[in-house]
């Protein structure tokens, strides 16, 4: 039997809901999806709401402090200090002498219409300066009413004026009714100082002069053959290196070569900068070297030769130098590009140097004599006026290190007359003698280091107890001795000559003594780069000893340049035996047979003293024209009392009383 049939299933049936609401309609309105948010909201954990609290919050933040930053930067860009505005244009080539009032609005509107192209650098933030893309007329008027007003009043106190400028049996034109046998194009506007007589015909040179002379010319071969028109010579592999790339080597050697009387190599190297050295270059030139090198080479080459060339160039270049200064304190940063006007600290950190920025104060404070533009000593003796008045010294000792921003010390407790703050030492003097001997807070602050150095620096080594110069971190003594510390015994003869203490020269004897015997006590008869002083009675042990890493010598000027002091200031002859002795040296053991001579590795081995290759542009710039100078025997050859020499050896006067 078949079981009863299943039943069939009973039929689908499909239901719809639908709620009805008095007055309300579905309109995909917003306030729904707000409903369904908020209950999503509440579904999230507690740990999960405060971290999305979080991130909106610091996003807020964010957005907030970059608004800020906009704001800064627009107002900074478009509310600018009129003396900054005026330092944007400075960037631009020097223009030739103006003929007509209408020739000189042309030249301007000429370069207005040349648009400029940004540069970038890597870098801090806020750290550089941006130029401009157009040129405020007002400060090319500034400039030129600082100018006519202080010609007028140099012409007033000129009675006379130069017609003609013999050198060596030369005899050269100045620029007056007639122009210079040159491109008329290089003509600069009227300086307002004549070129100040601080050079006058020497008498034909001696034996050890010519040494000199066979030497400087030895060297300048080898720059002629293999570096010609760039920044230093390597004259073991023949070729040459640059820093700048601005001839620094040349540009340094024109004083050097006037003075030793090299008529020839003067013309040559007078036709490069008047042919080939232009400042609109897209390069960053560190402000102390480029300073000292370049534009005192330039100024001092003006006030010998009277040529209007160096001074139109020197001008030129300082206007560039300029946007160094526009930091939130007045001290410089310590690298400018000259072609764009972008100025910056290093990329590793917002401080410059104290030496950097406390010397270049000589130049500046020239060029704006000579020219009438006050803003170039306006800067730099505000950097002087600010390290007076700061805290953080100790007895007249600074640090090495200042905050560009801040404009305070950095790394306090650390005080050395070595790297890094030598020549603020040096400058304190010479801008007081520059000046006339009437900066009485610049003699002060002098006087009262040297009591510091007294005070804090000086020991005696054994066993010969030589008195040297140390260094102090944070109270501890180190017996380390730079040899850029030799300028030194130089500084304070030249202080005595202009009256201060009579016990600073035996300061200054003392100190001459031992910088001799750090040459002396080497193999090479060179001294090396830093010693180390014996303090303590022990067998077999000199005086001076080196480190491998400081054995090395580069044809520094130090020695040599408190040489030539001494032997000014005390006629004692043996500062010259001295001087031989290291010309001798120099030749022996630096000397490159195809041309140049070369820093060598190791001063303490005479068979090998392993040549660096490279001539620095201070060898020709000032070591051999220290040497020169030395062994003259016309002690009026650029005297004491018409000069002083900036920290790369290049001449410029004292100023005379008004």
């Amino acid at each position: 039997m078949y079981p009863p049939p299943a039943p069939p299933p009973a039929p689908h049936r499909d239901f719809i809901s639908v709620t009805l609401s008095l007055g309300e309609s579905y309109d995909n309105s917003k306030s729904r999806r707000r409903r369904s948010c908020w209950r999503k909201w509440k579904q999230l954990s507690r740990l999960q709401r405060n971290v999305i609290l979080f991130v909106v919050g610091f996003l807020i933040l964010c957005g907030f402090l970059y608004s800020l930053q906009t704001a800064d930067q627009w107002k900074a860009l478009s509310g600018r200090p009129a003396e900054v505005e005026k330092m944007k244009l400075e960037v631009l080539p020097v223009l030739p002498a103006p003929q007509k009032e209408s020739a000189e609005q042309e030249g301007f509107a000429d370069i207005l219409s040349q648009k400029r192209q940004r540069h970038f650098r890597r870098g801090p933030p806020h750290l550089q300066i941006r130029p401009p893309n157009t040129v405020s007329k007002d400060g090319m008027q500034d400039d030129a009413k600082e100018r006519e007003a202080a010609l007028g009043k140099a012409q007033q106190e000129e009675n006379t004026q130069r017609t003609v400028i013999s050198w060596r049996g030369a005899v050269i034109e100045p620029e007056q009714a007639t122009e210079l046998p040159y491109k008329r194009a290089e003509a600069s506007i009227k300086p307002l100082v004549l070129a100040s007589k601080i050079w006058k015909e020497p008498a034909p040179p001696n034996e050890r002069q010519k040494g000199v002379i066979e030497a400087f010319l030895h060297a300048w071969k080898g720059y002629q053959k293999f570096a010609w028109g760039h920044d230093e010579l390597k004259p073991v592999s023949k070729t040459f290196s640059e820093w700048f790339g601005l001839g620094l080597t040349l540009i340094d050697a024109l004083d050097t070569m006037w003075i030793l009387g090299l008529k020839q190599e003067f013309k040559q190297a007078r036709k490069w900068v008047s042919e080939n050295l232009d400042f609109q270059k897209n390069v960053d030139v560190n402000l102390f070297e480029s300073t000292i090198r370049i534009l005192g080479g330039l100024l001092s080459t003006y006030h010998l030769s009277g040529d209007s060339l160096f001074l139109t160039k020197a001008e030129d270049f300082g206007k560039r130098l300029m946007p160094a200064f526009t930091t939130p304190s007045k001290i410089p940063y310590s690298d400018v590009n000259i072609g764009t006007g972008f100025a910056h600290s290093p990329q590793w950190t917002s401080d410059s140097t104290v030496a950097e920025v406390t010397s270049i104060q000589l130049e500046f404070r020239e060029l704006s004599r000579l020219t009438g533009i006050k803003k170039f000593q306006e800067a730099v003796e505000e950097v002087t006026k600010h390290i007076h008045s700061l805290s953080g010294k100790k007895d007249g000792l600074v640090p090495m290190f200042i905050n560009t921003n801040s404009g305070l010390f950095t790394h306090p407790g650390v005080f050395t007359l070595g790297a890094r703050a030598d020549s603020y030492y040096e400058y304190l003097l010479k801008q007081w003698i520059q000046g006339g001997k009437k900066e009485t807070q610049l003699l002060e602050d002098y006087v009262k280091a040297i009591e510091g150095i007294k005070a804090h620096l000086l020991r005696q080594s054994q066993p010969r107890k030589l008195t040297f110069v140390g260094e102090l971190a944070h109270g501890r003594f180190s017996a380390k001795m730079d040899h850029l510390v030799c300028f030194l015994p130089g500084t304070l003869a030249l202080g005595v000559h202009h009256g201060l203490p009579a016990d600073h020269m035996d300061l200054a004897r003392a100190l001459m003594e031992t910088c001799y015997q750090m040459n002396q006590q080497m193999e090479t008869g060179l001294s090396p780069e830093i010693a180390h002083f014996n303090m303590y009675p022990r067998a077999d042990h000199k005086d001076v000893e080196v480190k491998p890493a400081d054995r090395h010598n580069l044809l520094r000027p130090e020695t040599v340049e408190s040489l030539f002091y001494l032997y000014r200031v005390t006629r004692d002859r043996k500062y010259q035996d001295w001087g031989w002795e290291i010309l001798q040296s120099f030749n022996k053991y630096t000397r490159v047979p195809s041309g140049g001579y070369s820093s060598i590795n190791n001063v303490q081995n005479s068979h090998k003293p392993e040549p660096r290759d490279k001539m620095e542009s201070f060898f020709v710039g000032e070591t051999l024209k220290y040497l020169y100078l030395l062994f003259s025997d016309d002690l009026e050859l650029l005297s004491l009392d018409s000069c002083v020499f900036n920290t790369e050896a290049h001449p410029l006067p004292i100023w005379a009383p008004a």
